[in-house]
């Protein structure tokens, strides 16, 4: 997995009843994109340290496309 600050991690849900969850990736601590990353959650606008899952992947961020 490697992501970009600005990009989006995506974790999906475990099970039926929870919901997937959306952050922004603020901060790469991990070498050349490698986890762990500093995530700030949309759903709770709270930051933390995310070593992600194999439930979770990266969507760039906007404007991604246009930065060549």
């Amino acid at each position: 997995m490697r992501a970009q600050v600005g990009d989006h991690l995506v974790v999906e849900a475990p099970r039926d009843d929870a919901h997937r969850r959306t952050g922004v990736v603020t901060e790469v601590r991990g070498s050349e994109g490698a986890p762990p990353y500093q995530v700030r959650w949309l759903d709770e606008d709270h930051e933390a340290l995310v070593y992600p899952g194999p439930d979770a992947h990266i969507e760039e961020g906007p404007g991604e496309e246009d930065s060549a």
